[in-house]
């Protein structure tokens, strides 16, 4: 591909903004295609492109230091773990810096991307009247913004919502709440209300670890960064990690909980396990049954509660793209090192993945990077049928490794795939 090649980038959050600033650091004719009329993404308190989880007391839940991309730190003076009002400033800062908010059009929700005609490249339409010719695709519209209901949901008969719903406590005040989920957003939703509720209530629907946010004062991923290496095995990091969090919390029995011994999407907050330590918050296993508002666990105890916030997760959601060209398994995108569609060269999807104890957003730079490599024919890719090997793979590497639960889907070694990039660029670099 010419460096005069037109790519289309569809989404101004995180993912699209580093793919758009590396594109045109290269020189492609780079346009940005948002649907709302914000910079930032999910980062963007409701915002009207209407894909946003954010809640009022959202904050970054990994360091702002290795958050941040890797040419543009977070302004002196920014905390640890900064609210999404300072996220949105990074990222409008970023894109004004980097000459991205220029390329953007606003207002453009994309309906369709489908090949041309020629087979050249790609034509994409928006519900905006726009119709043109991109010669390459970059899809990054993110996959937290369609919920994925628990099958008990239509048995509840009280208030019912997603977490991706949950914006204040208010509304909440002096209710009986069933939180259903033990991630992050779980657990920021439970400590949100639990202080305005009349009894705050956590579904654990499996084994759980809560990690400490900082840990002798400093983060406790910087801790984890510092005692774990690549060579060791799994078993022994569990056992890190076990002891770093009972050094805060006690074990997870104490609470309830039942502690992780396999491989789990880490968890963490500074407050949650103090709120249950002064009664505010509690925990039960898996739910049997729903009937009307009373609630069956799997233990046998039973609950009557006013209001059910289900943190199960999202649904992967590329409405604009056919299945017949980017195949989604429940919540797996079937991509070649999360970025490419084996045998559709010019379509490339960025942030498909939830990065296990790292930071999203400078994952997302590390693929855009890779991304503008490969489309300024740096590095080559391997042919379709080796990539569809490689995606096979790595789905049975998930398999061993992690729970048999759709949340781990996107699930994402941050060291293992770093590694993985630059062994395709060692191999496929062009002379």
């Amino acid at each position: 591909m010419s460096a005069a090649v037109r790519v289309a980038v569809i989404g101004a959050g995180a993912g699209g903004l580093c793919a758009a600033k590396h594109l045109l650091a290269r020189g492609l004719d780079v346009t940005v295609l948002e649907m709302g009329t914000a910079v930032g993404g999910l980062w963007v308190y409701d915002n009207d492109n209407g894909r946003s989880p954010a809640y009022q007391s959202l904050h970054i839940n990994s360091e702002a230091a290795v958050t941040a991309f890797e040419d543009f730190p977070f302004p002196t003076g920014t905390p640890l773990y900064p609210h999404h009002t300072l996220v949105r400033d990074y990222l409008e800062g970023y894109a004004k810096h980097f000459g991205v908010t220029d390329v953007i059009r606003f207002g453009q929700h994309v309906t369709s991307v489908t090949p041309s005609a020629d087979g050249g490249g790609w034509r994409i339409q928006t519900a905006a009247g726009l119709d043109e010719q991109f010669e390459a695709v970059v899809a990054a519209p993110g996959h937290q913004a369609e919920p994925s209901h628990p099958p008990f949901a239509s048995a509840f008969t009280g208030t019912y919502l997603h977490v991706h719903d949950y914006r204040v406590p208010e509304p909440f005040r002096g209710k009986n709440v069933l939180v259903v989920g033990m991630g992050n957003s779980a657990l920021d939703a439970a400590a949100d209300i639990c202080t305005v509720t009349a009894a705050t209530t956590m579904v654990a629907r499996s084994p759980v670890l809560i990690m400490p946010r900082l840990l002798f004062g400093v983060p406790a991923a910087r801790i984890l960064g510092r005692i774990e290496r690549r060579w060791m095995p799994w078993p022994l990091r569990r056992q890190i990690r076990i002891a770093l969090s009972a050094v805060v919390h006690g074990r997870m029995e104490k609470w309830g909980l039942v502690t992780a011994k396999t491989r789990t999407h880490p968890s963490s907050h500074p407050t949650l396990l103090t709120h249950a330590a002064y009664g505010r918050v509690s925990f039960k296993p898996d739910i049997a049954a729903v009937e009307g508002t009373h609630v069956r666990f799997e233990d046998g105890s039973t609950g009557d509660f006013e209001v059910m916030i289900a943190a199960t997760g999202y649904e992967v959601d590329l409405p604009f793209l056919s299945p017949d060209l980017v195949p989604v398994t429940g919540r797996r995108v079937d991509l070649y090192k999360r970025i490419f569609v084996p045998g559709r060269p010019g379509l490339a999807l960025i942030g498909y993945f939830n990065v296990a104890g790292g930071a999203n957003i400078s994952m997302m730079d590390t693929q855009a990077k890779f991304l503008a490599d490969v489309l300024c024919q740096q590095v080559r890719l391997p042919s379709a049928e080796a990539m569809r090997r490689d995606i096979e793979q790595e789905k049975r590497d998930l398999r061993e490794r992690y729970p048999d639960r759709p949340r781990y889907g996107l699930e994402l070694d941050p060291l293992q795939y770093r590694a993985e990039l630059d062994q395709v660029r060692s191999d496929g670099a062009s002379a």
